[in-house]
């Protein structure tokens, strides 16, 4: 089967730790078909001094220059970004302007701040039962659905989990089936791609969303997912790969899916 990884952070990104120019060539270097870089666009979150902004300019004339000199037939280097989704909408004009200006190849639509908090942090977590602070997470990974830019993956869902301080920290599908049910129709409904994340240490999962949330996912008819890593260094692009692979062919899913420029390639598993 193509390998495939399509959330990825350089140095473009404040956290990542690897050049553009090294997490390219290590994805060439490993046999992927299809590699993309994901810089972080959360414009909710500069306002609140979380995350510098990635120099969107810079970043896109690095990226295309990068991806005219190293694509081939093997080898599809695509240029996107994640989009932190805000209710604000001035934070959602300014990431449908960023698609207006640059064309990124493929966006993936994550949820990082709610209640003026990056969930990730102790701060969101302060005065909140479980219950409070995952259902709002939820609740905000539902409005995230009907962004009004274009993104064709719904990504990490669950990463609130992440870093919560609970002493059972696991987002279970059985805690919210109604909020999940939502949203999990709502991307099959849209024909988005449910991406598998497998940064999610500290979540007391291996990969998010978990097993029963992407079995519910394919009951519901969902058959679109892609692959993420979240490698911000070059040491971790594909981690966790075949663990997943292997746990998505016993649910059922054939194939991963990869948007190239608002088309959907199917990557067949062997």
């Amino acid at each position: 089967m193509k390998l495939t990884d399509l959330h990825t952070h350089s140095t473009f990104s404040a956290d990542g730790k690897s050049p553009l120019a090294d997490m390219v060539s290590t994805a060439k270097d490993m046999g992927l078909s299809f590699y993309g870089v994901s810089e972080h666009f959360d414009t909710d979150s500069v306002s609140m001094k979380i995350f510098t902004m990635t120099d969107i300019s810079a970043y896109f004339s690095a990226a295309r220059a990068l991806q005219a000199e190293v694509c081939s037939q093997t080898f599809r280097f695509l240029v996107g970004g994640e989009f932190g989704f805000s209710r604000e909408r001035a934070a959602q004009e300014s990431l449908l302007s960023v698609c207006e200006r640059f064309s990124p190849d493929f966006v993936v639509n994550s949820v990082h701040i709610v209640d003026g908090h990056d969930c990730y942090f102790p701060d969101y977590f302060a005065g909140k039962t479980k219950e409070a602070a995952y259902g709002a997470y939820l609740e905000m990974v539902r409005d995230s659905l009907d962004a009004p830019y274009p993104y064709d993956i719904v990504g990490h869902i669950g990463y609130v989990s992440r870093n919560a301080p609970y002493p059972v920290r696991k987002i279970r599908y059985e805690d919210f089936p109604d909020l999940y049910d939502d949203i999990l129709k709502t991307i099959v409904q849209k024909g988005k791609i449910l991406e598998v994340n497998s940064s999610a240490r500290g979540a007391e999962s291996e990969f998010l969303p978990d097993t029963d949330v992407l079995s519910r996912y394919f009951a519901l008819g969902g058959r679109l997912v892609s692959f993420g890593s979240d490698a911000h260094a070059v040491t971790r692009i594909c981690e966790k790969r075949e663990l997943i692979l292997s746990e998505l062919k016993k649910i059922g899913f054939t194939a991963i899916a990869v948007p190239v420029c608002g088309e959907t390639v199917l990557c067949e598993f062997d």
